[in-house]
């Protein structure tokens, strides 16, 4: 089997929900990503074989093929195909199994992994709420999975609470790692460690001066624990709070992925190869937990253990997720979202899956570390886990 490389990896900054990117359509927003995998590696537009661009809110402006609209809003050529996805939070992370997948079989050379999400433009549960208030239809689930699980809704809400309460954590073990996550994020970005990844974007500030945004918006550089503590929890007897889960987040980001014929054919220099692709599925009630049996599968047929991975991602959708996968995993804190995760840094939907690899990555190479791996929860209790080797 034919092994595939990533060529580059890019993200916008993030942009807080009617922040600096508001004014950003969402297909111009994936658009600059895709340019800037192109520009950035060096490629002929024309040779891009496919984009496949995840997303989860594709109603109003991220509606009507948001995959095509980017394209078609971008530099690539209309022969440059492209698929919308949705396996909600790692929707973008699927688009990249799925361009390694195409690269690996020898049916595609060239394939671009993308997401976008606009959730100030788009805002989160956009689909579920409109036909709704218009009267149609009763919503995504029937009654027969509503009976079958004996729920009368699916929340990662309800889920995240479930997590916390399951292992005894506590509202101050939570907000500790939301802090920290602001403290990384801090450190990273004043030490330059995302100047790599970061596409600028041009927007306009509240004195209407043009400037580049280009530094994530959600990180606090203030935040403390008393400030963490005197946020209002979500259910009144709970410990989820806005301050100990992720933000919502403008953004999109993008993988290059291509074969070792491509790799030749273009003169591409790869930063990384694809070493292992997981997904699975379990318990769409508690929903998040499906992070720690995806990655014992994905160790189990990469033929790894946790201690050979050099770094890891775990989205911080809140902060029980990463907590109670560090445990069952037996990872170490350190190597944990080096550089912040989605508490501090948001979390794009759609687009967070190739935004964590994106940083990932980068912060491999920054180290001369070798193995990272990557994975998140998502909407009904499903789990990617992507494993890949940094090349220097």
């Amino acid at each position: 089997m034919s092994a595939a490389y990533i060529v580059e990896a890019v993200r916008t900054a993030g942009g807080k929900r009617g922040g600096a990117l508001k004014d950003w359509h969402p297909a111009d927003l994936g658009a600059q990503v895709l340019n800037a995998l192109v520009e950035r590696s060096g490629i002929d537009p024309a040779a891009v074989e496919d984009v496949i661009a995840g997303c989860v809110g594709q109603v109003g402006e991220q509606s009507f093929h948001i995959g095509r609209n980017m394209v078609m809003a971008s530099k690539l050529p209309d022969s440059v195909p492209a698929v919308s996805i949705d396996r909600q939070c790692g929707s973008s992370q699927q688009s990249l199994h799925f361009a390694a997948q195409a690269v690996m079989s020898g049916t595609q050379d060239v394939v671009i992994a993308a997401g976008v999400e606009s959730m100030t433009r788009v805002p989160m549960g956009l689909p579920v709420i409109l036909p709704m208030q218009a009267g149609i239809g009763i919503g995504p689930w029937p009654q027969s999975i509503k009976d079958r699980y004996g729920v009368t809704e699916f929340s990662q809400f309800t889920g995240a609470e479930m997590i916390a309460q399951n292992y005894q954590m506590t509202r101050e073990e939570l907000d500790a790692f939301a802090l920290q996550s602001h403290q990384k994020a801090a450190a990273a970005t004043d030490s330059g460690a995302f100047s790599d990844e970061i596409v600028p974007l041009k927007v306009t500030d509240l004195s209407l001066n043009e400037t580049l945004h280009t530094r994530d918006e959600g990180i606090r550089t203030d935040a403390s624990m008393e400030g963490l503590a005197s946020l209002k929890t979500l259910k009144p007897d709970g410990v989820i709070t806005a301050g100990n889960a992720s933000q919502i987040c403008d953004g999109a980001s993008g993988v290059l992925v291509v074969s070792e014929k491509a790799l030749k054919e273009h003169g591409l220099r790869p930063i990384a190869r694809v070493d292992h692709l997981t997904v699975t599925a379990g318990d769409p009630v508690i929903m998040l937990m499906e992070p720690i049996p995806a990655t014992r599968r994905a160790l189990e047929r990469s033929g790894r253990k946790i201690e050979d991975i050099d770094l890891y991602e775990v989205n911080e959708a809140f902060a029980p997720v990463p907590l109670a996968w560090l445990r069952e995993i037996g990872g170490d804190p350190e190597r944990l979202n080096v550089n912040g995760g989605a508490i501090a840094l948001g979390h794009p939907l759609g687009a967070s899956g190739t935004k964590l690899m994106a940083t990932l990555v980068h912060a491999l190479r920054a180290r001369s570390k070798r193995y990272g791996l990557q994975t998140m929860c998502e909407g009904g209790g499903i789990a990617n886990v992507t494993i890949v080797e940094a090349l220097n």
